[in-house]
């Protein structure tokens, strides 16, 4: 690409001409304001908190939406920028209900930052702001108008990532605000709660539904017995809200933090995602079985169902395609049930007692445990769900100093798990895993990938497709002898629907496809840290392939307690009785509005 030469405050560097004023200014290390830009987002330039001069420009000009040009001589921070600049914040403010110190953003606001740096002492303009119900209305999401600065970073990550359109902007002038279909409430619209929205507004105004308070009653409740569940993505973020860099492995400090919290048993949602590969895997081959050998109809491709916010947006875009959704539950949803059977049976408690917590990265797990099909158990498989974030708030109100713990290890009987189980937490991991386990029943041999690492399936390229020849397997799958197994992973939910519709068109395309609702997958969930932006979610993705060469059992199928689960109860092997009573559920179709 072409590069030309342009003068940043005196400074002369060269530039790609494709860049803005934003990027060329970020290559010098000169910091330009912004609040409706994002780096994962489409350019907006509507909230001019970004504006430079730039010399014989008539006006001041928005540095984010601003090519740069040869030989433009731009200035980032003389009288007049700042004083636009003061004024744009101060008028913000007049239009904002502040009260920062009771908001769950407090302290990592983006429009609390620039009114420490730009806004005025005593604020020239008169307060607007106003008082607005609070939409709780999601067991998963809350939306305040009143801290909505209009940015419209919430609604082009609904639209332009998602491809789901719950926000919107609606209305002129002084009344505009961002709103849902016919101002419905967000339970009552297509928003599949992923809680992207939620990771890219600067403010309060969107913020996951808070569980911290209801957790700290149950551990508090002598009467209850409180498991812990952690998800394999929340390892790699939960040190970022802790002091430590982004992408760094707390896996060990982690379990340590939780027994210091007071849970009663700390276990891991990987033991329950190397459940998933046993039960799904199986559920895979008797779809290819029943098509191929018994000339029977089975719905292929199968499609992944571990990501709810995925699960919810199939439900509402795309139900007539839900038979080819696999039944398992998510690892979360799988470890509710267990936890109140098999494990009360083992340790001899009423499950009428066990309150199951899940740590999540992902605000649509909230949802997910709410749902009535997520009650096989007899109770309510998974009682409370926080997200990565809400965790770290809990480790931070204890006074517990994270980075000086010594590692801890889970607990037994539903902690143990492999290297397959973390990948779950990136993209392509879930496929990666299941092809480690299923390549290896049917020929009896590992995957013909260097270290098991299938390279193919791994990667933030937003839509991967790789294949697979079944060649020499044993006698039992003779009727896969020479398929070639073709597969195909989305991220992010724009992504998963252009499969989906290349599926309709063919539905022959492909066998197996993995679809996370969330950008990277698990590691960019709607619960992770913020910011989140593409570098942040390749160190995250980074640390979860490093765990997973770290661990001394790589494939599911190897897990002693995966043995031990089926051998002692899960006697009938996956896809058995119980297993489809307890492990599996079914979806329905949803309203489109």
């Amino acid at each position: 690409m072409k590069e030309i030469e342009v003068i940043i405050n005196g400074c002369k560097l060269s530039v790609d001409q494709s860049s803005t004023i934003l990027e060329a200014a970020e290559k010098i290390n000169v910091k330009i304001p912004t609040l409706c830009h994002h780096k994962d987002l489409c350019i907006a330039g509507n909230c001019r908190v970004c504006v430079v001069e730039v010399e014989g420009a008539r006006t001041l000009m928005a540095a984010c939406a601003t090519p740069v040009a040869p030989g433009m001589k731009i200035n980032t921070n003389n009288l007049k920028v700042r004083t636009a600049r003061k004024t744009i914040i101060d008028l913000l403010l007049s239009e904002h209900a502040g009260e920062c110190t009771r908001c769950y953003k407090n302290g990592n606001c983006e429009l609390q930052k620039l009114s420490f740096e730009y806004a005025s002492p005593s604020n020239p303009f008169i307060d607007i702001s106003q008082k607005t119900p609070i939409d709780r209305s999601s067991p998963a999401i809350q939306k305040d108008d009143s801290k909505c600065i209009k940015c419209q970073r919430c609604v082009r990550t609904c639209s332009d990532i998602q491809k789901v359109g719950a926000l919107t902007m609606a209305h002129k002038g002084d009344k505009v605000r961002v709103e849902t279909f016919f101002d419905l409430p967000l339970n009552e619209v297509v928003c599949t709660n992923c809680g992207q929205c939620v990771n890219r507004c600067p403010t309060g105004a969107l913020t996951e539904i808070n569980y911290v308070e209801q957790v700290w009653d149950a551990i508090g409740d002598n009467s209850k017995h409180v498991v812990v569940q952690t998800a394999p993505a929340v390892r790699v973020g939960l040190g970022e809200y802790l002091g430590l860099e982004a992408g760094e492995r707390v896996t060990g400090k982690m379990v340590s933090a939780l027994r210091m919290l007071g849970f009663d048993a700390v276990f891991d949602t990987n033991f329950t995602a190397d459940l998933t590969i046993m039960e799904e895997g199986t559920e895979l081959l008797t779809r290819l079985k029943n098509i191929i050998e018994d000339g029977k109809e089975a719905a292929l491709p199968m499609f992944t169902s571990c990501s709810p916010g995925w699960i919810k947006f199939i439900e509402h875009e795309h139900p007539d395609m839900l038979d080819h959704l696999s039944t398992c539950k998510s690892p979360q949803q799988m470890f509710g049930p267990l936890a109140k059977t098999y494990y009360a049976q083992k340790a001899g408690i009423n499950p009428e007692n066990i309150v199951v917590v899940s740590i999540m990265p992902c605000t649509a797990k909230k949802f997910e445990a709410d749902r009535p099909e997520m009650r096989s158990s007899g109770f309510k498989d998974v009682d409370l769900v926080l997200t990565t974030r809400e965790l770290a708030q809990m480790i931070k109100q204890a006074g517990i100093e994270f980075a000086s713990l010594q590692p801890g290890k889970c607990d037994s009987l539903l902690g143990e798990h492999t290297g397959a189980a973390v990948i779950f937490g990136a993209t392509g991991g879930v496929m990666e895993a299941a092809i480690r386990t299923a390549y290896e029943i049917v020929t009896g041999r590992e995957v013909p990938f260097k270290n098991l690492n299938i390279m193919p399936v791994r990667g933030m390229t937003g839509v991967k497709q790789a294949s697979l020849k079944l060649e020499n397997v044993k006698e039992e799958w003779k009727f896969l002898e020479g398929v070639e197994l073709k597969v195909a992973i989305a991220h992010g939910l724009a992504n998963a629907d252009a499969v989906v519709r290349k599926i309709k068109e063919d539905k022959s395309v492909f066998h197996f496809v993995e679809v996370m609702a969330c950008p990277g997958g698990c590691l960019g969930g709607g619960g992770q840290p913020i910011p989140t932006n593409l570098d942040i979610r390749e160190k995250r993705m980074k640390a979860i392939y490093e765990e997973d060469e770290s661990l001394p059992i790589r494939k599911s199928h190897d897990n002693p307690e995966i043995k031990k689960i089926y051998e002692d109860f899960l006697t009938e092997g996956p896809l058995g009785h119980k297993s489809h009573h307890l492990l599996h559920t079914k979806y329905v179709k949803r309203i489109k509005r």
